[in-house]
């Protein structure tokens, strides 16, 4: 025979009791007033109510500090959507397809405080073979912004794309974008790459979002489709 020996109540046993017997304290009244607690702010003892109190002002400040990260995220975003079209706007506006790439670096570096940005592109037609943006690739770069679906975003690792800016040695985090005409997502082949870099570690890390940057590599994709 099973007894309360062998089968102790447990906590559990005892919420879940109070949890489907609402009515067992307007029955017991008086256990409200005697229950108390050790306050989480001093070593004083502190009444159920009160508890309860300090409870509900600690999730009510926990939640206007999200809705202000909520307004200050949304801020943020319009400043970056401001710049984006700025930049956008810059790159409809360059009538020279030969000084395209190096305005598009420009504007990035100075739109998006970015110390340092390259761009090289292949495949272009025979009237910018020469140009410098068109050189200076190796096969295996083009394979590996083609294996792109994304931008890449990490520590320098000694990438080849480096060599692309003026001061490599000061590379220590970067973003590689892959360049295609088409929507994000696309599988055709890369006709160029654009490299971000800073000298902060964390500026370009593994675990930020992409999404900002897809959208760069678009816009630099179909405006560099131009020299194809």
């Amino acid at each position: 025979m099973t007894t309360s020996f062998t089968n102790p109540i447990t906590e559990d046993d005892i919420a879940n009791y109070l949890a489907n017997t609402p009515d067992f304290f307007e029955r017991h009244a008086e256990l409200l007033a005697a229950v108390q607690f050790t306050s989480p702010h001093s070593t004083r003892a502190v009444s159920l109510q009160e508890r309860q109190a300090v409870m509900l002002r600690e999730k009510i400040k926990a939640l206007e500090q999200r809705t202000m990260d909520m307004i200050r995220n949304g801020n943020d975003n319009v400043v970056l959507s401001d710049k984006l079209l700025r930049w956008a706007r810059t790159l409809f506006m360059v009538s020279d397809p030969w000084t395209l790439p190096t305005q598009m670096a420009q504007e990035i570096a100075e739109q998006f405080s970015v110390p340092q940005v390259g761009i090289k592109v292949w495949d272009v037609m025979p009237a910018f073979a020469h140009a410098d943006f068109a050189n200076g690739v190796s096969d295996d770069a083009k394979l590996f912004a083609s294996s792109l679906m994304e931008p890449f975003c990490g520590l320098n690792t000694g990438f080849e794309a480096i060599s692309w800016l003026p001061d490599p040695q000061a590379v220590v985090s970067l973003a590689i974008l892959p360049l295609r005409v088409g929507p994000a997502g696309s599988t055709t082949p890369a006709f160029g790459m654009l490299v971000l870099a800073s000298p902060d570690a964390e500026r370009f890390s593994s675990a930020m979002a992409t999404d900002f940057l897809q959208r760069i590599a678009e816009l630099a994709g179909a405006a560099l489709s131009r020299l194809r």
